[in-house]
């Protein structure tokens, strides 16, 4: 099971616990579930409890202890918790590389995909932000919730565009949380590891030379089982970072999880082509489909960004 497939698995819970009479209130179409915070028990969470509880009238604690009844018998769930008032915490059954793969594809295509007209009125922060917001909400299916309230820049836009370019300043408007100002400055012009958006965008573009050079080597890439725990971690979590990103109105959830994403794919890299005398394999191709996977991922969500990913730096 997916983490994706977790939150489908919630809501249908849900469901058919209202259809049995075991809860009242509406059935939500969509339930946010997020990754456990240090510290936390299980590895995700939804606090879905609660906002049943609202329209069912009872306390979120008896919610709870509804759906993890019902959802610790679900195959791929191995062990449901409920701590505090009513939070519900999953742990999963680990998932197969070879899927994951082939369930990220279609998911970071159809994000790359989105298209939502940027509109020319407002200030560059809010335009930028609202732009993003809308992207990320289009490619989950939903409509964008109220417009985010934001700081705005405190130097003149054309001033900071002439400057910096257009995907430098997106970028350190859509990394910033509402309630702080952006910072602009000449580290966003570096080349280099230090440079948070460049090393999104290499790691982007190495995935792509990987498959350039694989094709040289006389292979391609086909999924299966690859022993890389960091890197599918991350890649696991895309969809429900896009689902936070929509459900919150927040690029920037979005913004930290492809940083993520860049760091673990690059720490993978020199273990994806054959070394030396070393004939391509199995092994090979499936960590060329896994990094392959993960630039695909990378693009579409700096595409959801408004920022360009060039496949050569």
């Amino acid at each position: 099971m997916t983490p994706a497939d977790l939150s489908r698995c919630v809501v249908s819970a849900v469901r058919c616990a209202v259809e049995d009479g075991e809860l009242g209130g509406a059935v939500p179409a969509r339930v946010v579930v997020e990754r456990t915070r240090p510290g936390g028990v299980g590895e995700y969470a939804t606090p879905v409890a609660f906002q049943i509880a609202k329209g069912a009238g009872v306390r979120p604690a008896e919610v709870a202890e509804v759906l993890a009844r019902r959802l610790g018998a679900v195959a791929g769930i191995e062990r449901v918790e409920i701590t505090g008032a009513g939070f519900l915490n999953f742990s999963l059954a680990s998932v197969s590389a070879a899927q994951l793969v082939r369930d990220l594809r279609p998911v970071a295509g159809a994000a790359a995909a989105v298209e939502v007209p940027d509109p020319s009125s407002g200030e560059l922060r809010e335009r930028l932000v609202r732009a993003a917001v809308a992207r990320i909400a289009a490619a989950q299916g939903v409509q964008p919730g109220p417009a985010v309230s934001v700081a705005p820049v405190a130097r003149r836009d054309g001033d900071v565009l002439a400057r910096y370019g257009a995907d430098a300043v997106a970028w350190a408007v859509l990394t910033t949380p509402p309630r702080e100002t952006p910072e602009f400055c000449d580290a966003l012009l570096v080349q280099g590891e230090s440079n948070e958006l460049f090393r999104v965008r290499y790691a982007h573009a190495r995935a792509h030379a990987l498959v350039r050079n694989a094709e040289q080597l006389g292979f391609r890439p086909e999924p299966g089982e690859v022993d890389a725990p960091a890197l599918l971690r991350v890649l696991a979590d895309h969809p429900l970072v896009l689902e936070a990103a929509a459900h919150h109105r927040a690029p920037e959830r979005l913004a930290r999880h492809l940083v993520e994403l860049a760091d673990a794919l690059l720490d993978f890299q020199h273990r994806v082509l054959p070394k030396g005398d070393e004939k391509p394999s199995a092994a090979h191709r499936a960590r060329l489909a896994l990094a392959e996977a993960a630039g695909t991922v990378l693009a579409g969500g700096l595409a959801l960004l408004g920022i360009d990913a060039p496949t050569r730096l």
